[in-house]
């Protein structure tokens, strides 16, 4: 069982949750060197986990969990809904790198992964979660509104027939008017989660095609840090696998650029052809009359 099911089983089921997504991370103090490890030393390891309630309304939530050194279970440490997460920062737009932050109502929280890809899994698969809640959400208060502007109707039209000696009522056409005006003045509509500095590839039609290229680079990544582990215990053996894994990695990450360039290039024809479409169908509406 790898650690993401682990944590699922853990932490999630029994809370009646489904886990889509987590990556473990630290703390981001200073700007870290390349001649640094990458993976500092500590008592625990820290994991930033995204969920998802199995009953509806589906409620999503971001989740810290800890590990503590020395134990196979998984403690959760804080929980946010997804109203409360404000931004999403992924600190480069350029280029693929493990920091990002995440910005809530009440805390700001400036993290590295351990590595690119699993920074890019993360945010691609969040990303993906929050349009799919927010277009629910907007779906559930559209209903509401159309439900409650066909109850005003129903009191409006009841309210016609009373007779002329009856006073005043409050299902009035007036009194119905200024309730709805009342309730539009009062609504503040949900502030949905702000994506910033984030790979256009992670958030655009494209990310499909790269959530399989990154997963592919993390299972390649973990790979070979197990063998870098087994290496630096037992020196003089598995030089050889280490070098094929390093080469499978630099082919995967060429290959991978060419398919997202491709597929870049698909994104665009297509949209140049919706442009070209919307032309000739405004063309044909102009000299039909």
């Amino acid at each position: 069982m790898n650690i993401q099911s682990a944590i699922n089983k853990d932490i999630f089921i029994p809370r009646d949750e489904r886990m889509l997504v987590a990556v473990e991370v630290w703390r981001r103090k200073r700007k870290r060197m390349s001649f640094l490890p990458n993976k500092p030393k500590g008592e625990y390891a820290t994991f930033i986990c995204v969920s998802v309630t199995n009953t509806k309304p589906h409620q999503l939530n971001i989740t810290k969990v800890k590990q503590f050194q020395g134990s196979s279970s998984f403690t959760r440490r804080s929980q946010w809904t997804v109203e409360q997460l404000r931004q999403v920062n992924g600190i480069n737009p350029n280029k693929d790198s493990p920091e990002f932050d995440l910005l809530f109502d009440n805390a700001v929280d400036q993290w590295v992964a351990s590595s690119s890809a699993e920074k890019c899994i993360f945010v691609q698969i969040l990303y993906h979660a929050c349009q799919t809640y927010w277009e629910g959400k907007a779906g559930i208060l559209a209903n509401a509104g159309k439900l409650g502007k066909l109850g005003r109707q129903r009191g409006i039209s009841s309210g016609t027939h009373h007779e002329v000696g009856d006073g005043p009522t409050d299902s009035s056409p007036g009194s119905a008017a200024r309730a709805v005006k009342t309730r539009r003045k009062s609504y503040v509509p949900p502030r949905q989660t702000e994506f910033i500095n984030c790979q256009s590839k992670l958030t655009r039609d494209a990310r499909t095609m790269n959530l399989v290229i990154y997963r592919c680079k993390a299972f390649l990544n973990r790979m070979k840090n197990k063998m870098v582990a087994n290496q630096s215990r037992s020196p003089g053996r598995g030089s050889n696998m280490g070098n094929v894994v390093q080469r499978v990695n630099v082919a995967l990450g060429e290959r991978g650029d060419r398919l997202s360039r491709a597929e870049d290039k698909t994104v665009k024809l297509m949209r140049k052809a919706q442009q070209f479409a919307d032309t000739a169908h405004k063309l044909a509406l102009k000299y039909s009359k």
